[in-house]
């Protein structure tokens, strides 16, 4: 489709074409790749436009394959790098946390529990008092 303006014209690509790079890498709905290759049936330029994606699609892998990945030395720095950074104020432990860390896992669950107790008890007696 061309569309003009003042100056020229200029090619709007169709939705077919938008949606080509999505068909190369596979995460097109099942009627929406059944639409573009029904396109792509029909249409010869769209065809030599999705054969330029597929190549572009698998240079940029072939690139992405031969640059490789970091070293393991440079994870080794990296992780130290970040270990050896303080601690941000709001990460560090306050009173009541380094007080809590102490408490093993059930006697934490049993205080909560009584606290919940005495919670429902002052309910219970307050309430008794309005009525």
């Amino acid at each position: 489709m061309i569309a003009t303006t003042k100056s020229k014209p200029v090619e709007v690509p169709c939705e077919a074409e938008l949606l080509l790079p999505w068909l190369v890498t596979g995460r097109l709905g099942t009627a929406e790749a059944r639409r573009v290759r029904a396109a792509l049936a029909r249409d010869p330029d769209l065809a030599r436009d999705y054969t330029a994606v597929q190549e572009e699609y698998n240079e940029t892998i072939l690139l992405h394959d031969a640059l490789g990945g970091p070293s393991p030395r440079a994870m080794h720095n990296l992780f130290t790098a970040i270990e050896s950074e303080p601690l941000p104020a709001r990460a560090r432990k306050g009173r009541a946390a380094r007080m809590l860390a102490v408490l093993s896992p059930p006697l934490l669950a049993f205080a909560a529990a009584a606290a919940l107790i005495v919670l429902l008890v002052q309910a219970a007696v307050f309430g008794a008092r309005v009525l």
